[in-house]
Parts: structure tokens; C-alpha cells; sequence
């Protein structure tokens, strides 16, 4: 079998991406005061040689914070930091997206600004508890209920947070529908029990990321804005119901409307998730006919097989490039893969676990 094809040039909207390897988003938690800093530049610039880069998931306001130490782009402050970001990408020939992620109920005060507000589409915590620098592990807040006019405004935040993006120097977005996020928490009856335009049927519950997303195309083309979603992703309370399937393909069809220059599937169950089954990733491949972007458990192998077949144009790895920051060159020269993961330095702040993953030893490289 030939492994040529995940190496090869690809078009995303107006921009060429050297190859078809992705690196997916993951939280890291090394913003300090929520600012990305000159660790998280030389992060990034270390793993340009893939084809993509579509970052850790960055907060479009002071309410979408949830983390701790997770990055925002709503201040000058943070756009400016993330020009070092994308310039230390471009100048080694990457492309990056920045995945605008609000956190809605999955959050505690303690991790956010004084005046910011926990929203939801109803008023449900997220069971168990979360991290918190200033005080250890805290229950997650009770959240509340976004009144209309809270939802206009976070509709706003993500527009501003999208030119916020460009003017960083990002190639693009990803709106972070996924993982029991707010904007999936808006898609899923688990979390969405509101009676009025925003709850209830599936077009209803769908209605705030189209919004969304519309408001962005609009701002920023739809050539620049790209979507995921994790159908029968169980993080933070959420999981399987009973639309699930239905959901998640008219969501695909309303995104081809729209345009979007890519839609990211997302199947955890490498991590333990339930499979997303094949027949709802080749009825949202029917209906959303642009870029797809596929990810979860991918080896070279695997990805060679959905990129040859067309059933995927791009292939995303998640954890493989933590410790192998040359991960596509690696796959390229068949070098071995570094399989030491230290799990522990996932979410801490500092260099550990983070920047200090090897390259491969020096040799003749087939970039």
C-alpha cells in the first residue's frame, strides 16, 4: 500500500496545506492569566510540519473561560500574544486555526474573571468536579439559564472573537461544537430543557450554532470557518439520546448550506467513548459535501485507507503529536514513534510535558 497520498497538498478554502495530517485540538492549560505565552508559541511552532494546526480550544469571552489557564482571544492583550503564535507557525510553513471554545456550564468561578457569568441553555450542573488553581477541586457551578439577551451577546463574542482571529494572523476557525461544550450544549436534550426558540425539536436545539455560525460566516467568510462535533461523545454529562443520529445529519446538512469549509468529526471511543457507527459518518459525509475532516484512533494505516477511499479529505491526530512533535515527519521517513506519554503533565503550567518532547535524531528528512 502506497503512504504517499496523506503527504500530499491539499486545498482548504484559499489557503494550501502542505499535507492532509492534522493535529487536532487539545487542551494544554499553559495560559497563565488566560494570555498565550512565548511556551505555547514555541508549542505550536514545533509541530508546524503537519498539514494543519487547529488549536487548543480558546475562550471568545471572559464567560466561555472554564479552566483553568485556558486561553482567551477577546482582549488586545491576547491578540497580540497570539501573533508570536501564528507568525512562529507560518514562518516554518504551517497552517493554523484557532477553536473558538466556550465552556458555558463546564466552569467555576474560581477560573474566571470576577464579573463573568456561568451560562447554559438551562439551568443543569455538570455532575462531579473540576480543577481550580486557588482552590484545589471544586464541584462544577450550578449554572444559569441564558436569557435571550445573554444569548445575543455570546452570539457576538464568538463574531468578535472570529476578526479578533484574523487579525492574530490565524488562517481560520473551528466553532467547538463538541464535548459538551456550550455549543453542543445547546444541541443535546441532556443539557437543553428550554421551551422556548432555542429548545425542544431538533431544529430548535440547533438553532443557536447555526446562528452562530452564520454570524461568523458572515464576518469572516465561510472559506475561513470550520465546525466540530462529537456525536456520542460522553464528556462533561453528555452521551447518546434518542436523536442523536438525526441531529447530527441535519446539522451537517445545515452546515453544507452555510458552506463551511470544513466540518471535524470527532469519534472518541479510542478513549473509551461509544464508536460513532460508520452509517451516521457516511450519511453526514452525504450531506456535508465540502472538506471533512475525520479524527480519533488514527494510525498512518488507517488514515492512508479513509484518505485514498475519499470518505475523509483530511485525517486529525490528537495525542500522538504530544510527545512526537515531529509526528508527520515521522510518518513520512517511517521512524519510529516516541510512545512515552506522561499523562500527569497534561494540564499542568511549565515547559514539562509539553516543549521538551524530542524530535527524532537528526537525519536526512524527507519534509
Amino acid at each position: 500500500m502506497s503512504a504517499s497520498l496523506p503527504f500530499t497538498p491539499y486545498k482548504l478554502g484559499d489557503i494550501i496545506l502542505n499535507n492532509r495530517l492534522v493535529m487536532a485540538p487539545m487542551t494544554r492549560s499553559r495560559a497563565v492569566n488566560n494570555v498565550p505565552n512565548d511556551l505555547i508559541a514555541e508549542y505550536y511552532a514545533q509541530r508546524a510540519s503537519s498539514g494543519l494546526i487547529i488549536t487548543e480550544g480558546t475562550s471568545p469571552s471572559p464567560n466561555g473561560l472554564g479552566y483553568a489557564r485556558i486561553p482567551g482571544i477577546f482582549s488586545d492583550e491576547q491578540v497580540e500574544a497570539w501573533k508570536k503564535v501564528t507568525k512562529g507557525v507560518h514562518d516554518k510553513g504551517g497552517r493554523i486555526f484557532v477553536q473558538l471554545m466556550h465552556c458555558g456550564r463546564v466552569a467555576h468561578k474560581a477560573n474566571m474573571p470576577e464579573s463573568a457569568e456561568i451560562i447554559a441553555p438551562s439551568a443543569i450542573p455538570v455532575k462531579g468536579e473540576i480543577w481550580t488553581d486557588a482552590e484545589g477541586m471544586q464541584p462544577y457551578a450550578l449554572p444559569q439559564a441564558g436569557t435571550l439577551a445573554q444569548l445575543e451577546q455570546t452570539k457576538k463574542e464568538f463574531v468578535q472573537a472570529a476578526v479578533n482571529a484574523i487579525k492574530a494572523g490565524f488562517d481560520g476557525v473551528e466553532l467547538h461544537a463538541a464535548n459538551g461544550y456550550l455549543l453542543e450544549q445547546f444541541i443535546s436534550p441532556l443539557t437543553n430543557q428550554r421551551t422556548d426558540e432555542y429548545g425542544g425539536s431538533i431544529e430548535n436545539r440547533a438553532r443557536f450554532v447555526l446562528e452562530v455560525a452564520s454570524a461568523v460566516v458572515e464576518a469572516i467568510g465561510a472559506h475561513k470557518t470550520g465546525v466540530r462535533l462529537s456525536p456520542y461523545g460522553v464528556n462533561a454529562d453528555t452521551g447518546y439520546y434518542e436523536e442523536t443520529d438525526e441531529t447530527h445529519i441535519y446539522l451537517a446538512e445545515e452546515f453544507q448550506k452555510l458552506n463551511l469549509v470544513y466540518l471535524h468529526l470527532a469519534d472518541h471511543s479510542a478513549m473509551g467513548a461509544p464508536e460513532v457507527p460508520q452509517r451516521i459518518k457516511k450519511a453526514i459525509r452525504q450531506k456535508f459535501r465540502n472538506t471533512l475532516i475525520l479524527s480519533g484512533g488514527y494510525d498512518l494505516e488507517s488514515a492512508e485507507n479513509d484518505l485514498s477511499s475519499g470518505f475523509a479529505n483530511l485525517v486529525a491526530f490528537g495525542r500522538p503529536f504530544i510527545n512526537n512533535p515531529d509526528l508527520t515527519i515521522r510518518y513520512k521517513n517511517q521512524w519510529p514513534l516516541e510512545t512515552e506519554l506522561d499523562f500527569s503533565t497534561f494540564y499542568m503550567p511549565g515547559a514539562k510535558g509539553f516543549t521538551d518532547y524530542p524530535f527524532y535524531k537528526s537525519q536526512p528528512v524527507l519534509q
